[in-house]
């Protein structure tokens, strides 16, 4: 059995509190990005906790955010996005793949 290594999700690096379970779930609702079953294990994550700027309703700077079209600019920029980008380089999965499997 091979060592796993342990990669953070979007809401254990952000600490937002909206996984299930989490401080804030019940005040601004479970994040859409943890219940993504489609895009779980992308990046090695939880559903899409290492996909989470593909998924609309996700809480971004304090706001839910909308659709991949109308986030993305926003989310280039995350600490978040930047640090899988760099943690999966070479092999990082492009966000029209990631779109593809959510279809």
């Amino acid at each position: 059995m091979g060592e796993r290594r342990s990669k953070l999700n979007c809401w254990e690096f952000k600490k937002c509190g909206r996984q299930p379970g989490g401080i804030f779930e019940k005040v601004l609702g479970t994040c859409p990005a943890t219940r993504e079953e489609r895009l779980d294990g992308a990046h090695d994550g939880t559903n899409a906790g290492r996909a989470c700027w593909v998924v609309a309703g996700t809480l971004c700077k304090g706001e839910v955010q909308g659709t991949y079209a109308q986030k993305f600019r926003n989310c280039e920029t995350c600490d978040f996005y930047q640090s899988v980008k760099k943690e999966e380089f070479p092999n990082f999965t492009l966000s029209m793949v990631l779109l593809s499997k959510m279809k």
